[in-house]
């Protein structure tokens, strides 16, 4: 293979040794190693990279020097909630349940829901669950609390009412 000049064997081997990316390391590597002389099968059996891969490194290499090598961004699919609505969207989940949503707390289909009819976005339940993980939201929510609770009255509750158990003194045999 023929290697471009345009760092020298030990300019080459301290950027792949320095390099903090793991990918573009392997990269410089092959191109150093093809750079001292190796052929590609033992280039692939150093690096574990296929024959056309360390090609088109040394390719890359020869016309763009170590910019060709690194990766280029990949932008994907734009989200379908835009990124500009996102913090109205999540001061809305913060905001907690309303009487229209009909629930006590919000859960997936809820929040698919109020996406629909607020923001006029349908996702799918692991697009939703996707959008919910990338903002900052686990899968866990609190126990549902009725709206006109009164803790107080509950703990008053727990200490005065009698133990409806009782804890039986016998064990139950299993069959073996």
């Amino acid at each position: 293979m023929n290697v471009k000049a345009h760092h020298g064997t030990k300019k080459l081997q301290t950027l792949y040794r320095t390099e903090k990316n793991a990918r573009l390391a392997q990269r410089i590597h092959g191109v150093y190693l093809a750079h001292k002389g190796l052929t590609c099968s033992e280039i692939m059996n150093i690096t574990g990279a296929a024959r056309r891969t360390i090609q088109q490194w040394v390719c890359k290499y020869n016309k763009q020097e170590i910019v060709g090598l690194k990766d280029k961004p990949r932008p994907g699919t734009p989200t379908k909630l835009p990124r500009k609505k996102e913090l109205e969207f999540c001061k809305r989940i913060k905001a907690g349940p309303t009487k229209a949503d009909g629930v006590s707390v919000l859960n997936g289909p809820a929040i698919r829901r109020i996406l629909e009819r607020e923001f006029g976005i349908l996702y799918s339940r692991q697009g939703l669950y996707d959008l919910l993980h990338r903002l900052g939201y686990s899968c866990l929510c609190p126990r549902p609390q009725h709206e006109n609770a009164d803790p107080a009255a509950q703990q008053e509750f727990k200490k005065t009412s009698s133990k409806r158990w009782i804890k039986s003194n016998q064990s139950i045999q299993t069959k073996k």
